[in-house]
């Protein structure tokens, strides 16, 4: 298993197609934070529910033409908050930018997402290993961007069994996927007590993804 935690490179390879483009969101994280505050006023915050009945420890919320939930019934993309039965907040500018500038860094061009998944962690907050593989075209890249609280990143292959890779994740990171590990298991582990200037207690992270 390979240790990444005390890494200097600001470009470092996790895989064939997956990148770790360190601090490339500190330009624009004031203004992330504050489109984030933004969408969720609109959609608020939520701890979702799996099909299997078991209540998500990470708060979630959507912005742009999709949003991913997971209920009862299955995982999904819906053009509506099911809470409010209203479109979800549009993308925020700054989005779509930093997505955009960090897929093509990584080897991605041309990369517009039209749906981003906010994950907002507390202490004790984990994200188990999974696949992104509820959209429509896996022939996107994926980008994460991360804010706050320090966070362990899980990253494998494509089996669940595959070892898995443990990165730091420091606010400002951005990491991307595609390609040949495109459907790469990933998850965060339990994340630690810890305080950020800018999001306290927090840690925050957005997944930007081409759903449709």
């Amino acid at each position: 298993m390979q240790n990444l935690f005390d890494t200097d490179g600001e470009i470092e390879a996790l895989a064939p197609g997956a990148m770790l483009l360190r601090g490339r969101a500190l330009g624009v994280d004031a203004e992330l934070l504050v489109a984030i505050e933004a969408v969720a006023k609109a959609a608020p915050f939520r701890h979702m529910v799996t099909p299997g009945g078991f209540e998500m420890s990470v708060a979630m919320t959507n912005c742009g033409a999709g949003g991913w939930i997971t209920d009862r019934k299955a995982y999904r993309y819906t053009a509506e908050d099911p809470e409010s039965g209203k479109p979800w907040p549009a993308m925020p500018a700054a989005f779509l930018a930093l997505a955009g500038a960090a897929a093509a860094e990584a080897g991605f061009p041309n990369f517009v997402p039209d749906a981003c998944l906010i994950n907002r962690y507390e202490t004790g907050a984990r994200l188990s290993p999974h696949q992104d593989r509820d959209e429509a075209d896996y022939g996107h890249p994926i980008v994460s961007v991360s804010l706050g609280v320090l966070a362990t990143f899980q990253f494998g292959g494509s089996k669940r069994s595959d070892p898995m890779q443990k990165v730091a994740l420091r606010h400002g990171d951005v990491v991307v996927w595609g390609g040949p590990s495109r459907l790469a298991f990933h998850g965060v582990l339990t994340l630690k007590d810890g305080e950020h200037l800018l999001t306290g207690r927090r840690r925050f992270n957005l997944t930007l993804r081409k759903a449709f």
